[in-house]
């Protein structure tokens, strides 16, 4: 079986993290990016990268967002392996989101009932990781997405961040609507360069071209 998380299911799981354009330090000590990027998952390492908000940040949101689907192949990768029965699209996002916050797919009782075939039991199993409190509005967003396909709306949040990695989540320091959003996380080609007017002297030179022609024509 082959999943992709769902465009909806992206946006959704971007809403429960956040957005931080600079390397922090998360909760265990540990160099973060993005969306909750380390170098388990790979380059870059957020260690490495420049400290504190950056000039562009469109440009760092954007990248926060490549990395943010390179890292959830793993992810999806390790909730296709721990279940074991068929998935709609919503159920996978919702395990997914899951296992992105807790890396807990492989032993949690929520994927037991699952492959047992009682979604019911699983549902309501979402909520047995609930440490620390702050945490539970997510587990019940996800619980009710796997249930109910009901996706969480609203802005995306971008927190600010000091050169020493500490994450200011008094205030965001911007708001990305769905629209803002699509248009940093799946970057269109650069539009072809435009064609040129040619220059005055070639649009004089092409004009006497023709006037010669047409009165050696007459001729």
């Amino acid at each position: 079986m082959t999943m992709r998380m769902t465009t909806r299911g992206l946006l959704a799981l971007a809403r429960h993290e956040g957005i931080v354009p600079a390397p922090y330090l998360d909760a265990t000590g540990t160099w973060t990016f993005g969306i909750g990027h380390t170098v388990a998952a790979g380059e870059p390492d957020p260690a490495a990268m420049p400290r504190g908000i950056p000039t562009d940040l469109n440009a760092a949101i954007q990248e926060a967002f490549r990395l943010f689907r390179a890292d959830l192949a793993r992810y999806g990768a390790d909730v296709l392996s721990a279940v074991k029965v068929p998935l709609e699209p919503y159920e996978f996002d919702a395990l997914v989101s899951f296992h992105y916050n807790t890396g807990g797919i492989a032993r949690a009782s929520l994927t037991k009932h699952l492959n047992a075939s009682n979604r019911i039991a699983a549902a309501d199993a979402f909520l047995y990781w609930r440490r620390p409190a702050s945490v539970i509005p997510r587990r019940e967003a996800e619980r009710d997405l796997f249930r109910h396909g009901r996706y969480p709306t609203g802005p995306i949040p971008v927190w600010g961040v000091d050169a020493n990695g500490r994450v200011d989540f008094s205030r965001p320091v911007r708001r990305l609507t769905e629209t803002q959003a699509l248009t940093l996380l799946f970057p269109s080609p650069a539009p072809p360069p435009s064609i040129s007017e040619p220059d005055m002297p070639t649009r004089f030179l092409a004009r006497l071209a023709a006037l010669l022609t047409h009165l050696f024509n007459r001729s």
